[in-house]
């Protein structure tokens, strides 16, 4: 079977609460965030995934995914991977889109990218550089990483310009799993929160 690739975007944050761009700034997660993560840990601990004993796990370095990670119980599984980070956001790192609006008006990071940050063409190529290291893995593979670098991963696997990143929003502590139907590339989960939802 060929591998899937299950994402799960860290737990909320001071930073993503506000809407303020947070790249590569290390922000912790909040109270809520941790509890986030252990309750998508418990349920990634529970039938059908069963602790996804066969999968490998990959995070981002930065502390808002790795503790994420490690409060979801796979810490001492995960091995960390920078291109896992989030979008350099540059010049537009902790601020809010509209206050990216009134300097830039018009401005679209999935068409435009960012000043002294990552291009378009930038992430596209951190994306495409981790798809095929988990297509030609073998193995289910759990990533741990941040909201717009997971969407790119989902425009990318399904072999979309990163554009359509746009359109497949994501919560904090969300679970998506990219996999495969008829033979092509498919989502089989986007931007489940279940876990959060009984609480």
């Amino acid at each position: 079977m060929a591998p899937r690739m299950l994402l799960a975007r860290h737990g909320q944050t001071e930073w993503s609460l506000s809407g303020r761009h947070t790249g590569r700034t290390d922000i912790p997660l909040l109270e809520e965030g941790r509890r986030g993560a252990k309750l998508l840990g418990e349920r990634l601990h529970r039938e059908p995934w069963d602790g996804l004993p066969d999968t490998d796990v990959l995070t981002s370095p930065l502390v808002r995914a790795s503790e994420t990670c490690a409060l979801a119980g796979f810490g001492e599984r995960a091995t960390t991977w920078d291109a896992l980070m989030e979008w350099h956001y540059g010049a537009y790192e902790g601020m809010t889109p509209a206050e990216i609006q009134a300097v830039r008006p018009g401005w679209f990071i999935w068409r435009d990218g960012v000043p002294e940050g990552e291009s378009v063409a930038d992430v596209t190529a951190r994306a495409d550089e981790v798809i095929e290291r988990i297509r030609s893995g073998g193995r289910d593979v759990l990533v741990f990483a941040h909201g717009h670098i997971l969407r790119a991963l989902g425009a990318r696997w399904l072999g979309y310009d990163l554009e359509f990143g746009a359109r497949v929003r994501l919560a904090p502590t969300s679970l998506s799993v990219l996999g495969w139907a008829y033979g092509a590339p498919a989502v089989e989960r986007w931007n489940d929160t279940g876990h959060l939802e009984q609480y």
